[in-house]
């Protein structure tokens, strides 16, 4: 990530107080209903709408959520809303070409790889190759109905174990 860690709360703090002000990137909470505890926060960026192309990024779940069907429907309901809300005609995802879990995460949630971008940036005093992946609207109604079937509560045990894997491809 482009910001943290936080030496202190009130730092942390000041971060998030300007993050929920920001129009771009928009941040989005993660809370959890039955607690009402945050457990994260994901992030549409680079809004582009002339084009139709938005980016989700600032990924950050608490590892109370990570690998859980709340995390995934979380997902699927900010592609829900660009797409059929915002009606913008490609999300994307970018992340570290070295961020393996973020590149599964991405592959796993129906994002297509489309390439690397060599020193695209420079993040934390080294060069950053940046892993591209994308969803267009044309794959998007095949998606949606992948995490529809995935979410359906049958897919998953007493113990809250999912029954079949997402399959979004």
């Amino acid at each position: 990530m482009a910001f943290g860690p936080f030496p202190s709360f009130d730092s942390y703090h000041q971060w998030s107080v300007a993050a929920a002000d920001s129009a771009d990137p928009r941040h989005y909470a993660l809370i959890d209903a039955a607690t009402s505890r945050a457990l994260g926060t994901l992030a549409l960026m680079r809004h582009d709408p002339a084009n139709g192309v938005i980016e989700v990024g600032s990924i950050v779940l608490s590892h109370v959520v990570q690998r859980t069907a709340a995390a995934t429907e979380a997902q699927f309901l900010l592609m829900r809303y660009v797409f059929e809300d915002l009606g913008y005609r490609r999300y994307e995802w970018k992340c570290d070409s070295l961020n393996e879990p973020s590149r599964k995460a991405a592959e796993r949630l129906g994002f297509t790889y489309e390439g690397t971008f060599g020193q695209a940036m420079v993040y934390k005093g080294r060069n950053r190759d940046t892993a591209w992946y994308a969803l267009t609207d044309k794959e998007w109604p095949a998606v949606r109905a992948a995490f529809e079937t995935w979410l359906n509560p049958a897919n998953f045990d007493s113990q809250g174990r999912q029954r079949n894997k997402l399959r979004t491809r």
